[in-house]
């Protein structure tokens, strides 16, 4: 971060990641610009009124920020640098805030490790790309932050870290002086987290050969479907890439017969029109056939006031489509 930099908030100061920023901003010597509501009209407007030179968001945040209608959109004529995080922000949403000249830091954490604990790090060359291959790259969790002792994607049964080809799945795992020492006065809870002498984040992963962490999954969002393994991140980025798609989340739905399918809950951009078939039928094109949401609902999605999605809500919501269902 450069001296004296100004800073836009579209997350609570009591947040994680809302600490590190407001002890920043005030070794910086900078300026905070405050939002009272994440509103993507005034975010445009108060980064090129106030010369804002950082600010933090979820991939639903940006989102919001690349499907704002062009007459909404205020012209930035600066150097304006965002670092994503909450969620695994899809290609296409990195992609789009490159194409509208916002540059993306993707970190990722939890409360746990106190907060962003790695950082999708720039490499040289990857510039030379195409903007479609920088954001797949920059989409990945990445390597640990300076600060941590350890970070690995592990096995989780036998603790051995996994094949850096991309393709074993493990469990990302941290330890270090900034990991937590547990979790108050709840004993079994921390020895579980700490099996084996790592903190299990519970985010399934694989590492590729050049030693990057990529999220495929939360743990308990696979959905396991005829005894196959589906991640609702797969079928999301897929979802993304329809044009009609403003915000996709992906869960599992009770099946008599295949005990989970996936169940997709979709928000369309402003202007269009997509129907359920429609949706599915470009996963078809996309997606091996059991990787197909079987539901598609469009519908609003709920959120955090920071623009997480809620999706154990969205659980909810497909158990008491599927009871219908079967009733």
């Amino acid at each position: 971060m450069t001296p004296r930099a100004t800073y836009l908030w579209t997350l609570p100061l009591f947040h994680c990641n809302g600490w590190c920023f407001a002890w920043t901003m005030a070794a910086n010597g900078g300026t905070n610009v405050c939002l009272r509501k994440v509103d993507a009209e005034l975010i445009f407007k108060l980064i090129a009124e106030h010369k804002v030179d950082y600010f933090c968001g979820a991939p639903i945040v940006l989102s919001m920020l690349i499907n704002t209608p062009e007459e909404k959109k205020t012209k930035i004529d600066h150097r304006v640098e965002v670092m994503v995080a909450g969620a695994a922000p899809p290609a296409a949403i990195i992609e789009g805030m490159r194409n509208i000249g916002i540059n993306v830091t993707h970190v990722y954490g939890l409360t746990e490790t106190y907060g962003p604990s790695a950082l999708c790090a720039s490499q040289a060359g990857w510039s030379d790309l195409s903007i479609q291959e920088q954001a797949q790259l920059h989409s990945r969790q990445g390597v640990p932050y300076p600060l941590q002792d350890g970070m690995k994607v592990l096995d989780p049964d036998t603790m051995q870290e996994v094949p850096h080809d991309g393709q074993t799945m493990g469990e990302i795992m941290f330890r270090g002086n900034i990991v937590m020492k547990g979790y108050l006065k709840n004993p079994e809870a921390t020895a579980e987290a700490f099996a084996g002498g790592w903190f299990h984040t519970g985010d399934l992963a694989v590492c590729q050969p050049d030693g990057y962490a990529k999220i495929t999954d939360r743990s308990k969002d696979v959905i396991i479907s005829g005894g196959e393994n589906i991640s609702s991140l797969e079928v999301e980025e897929v979802l993304y890439q329809h044009p009609a798609v403003l915000t996709a989340a992906v869960v599992a739905k009770p099946d008599p017969r295949w005990q989970e399918v996936p169940c997709a809950f979709i928000e369309l951009k402003e202007g269009t029109k997509a129907t359920e078939e429609e949706i599915m039928e470009f996963c078809r094109e996309h997606l091996a056939r059991f990787k197909v949401p079987k539901d598609v609902v469009i519908t609003e999605i709920p959120k955090t006031s920071t623009g997480k999605l809620q999706k154990f809500v969205l659980r909810e919501w497909a158990k008491e489509r599927a009871q219908g269902e079967f009733s």
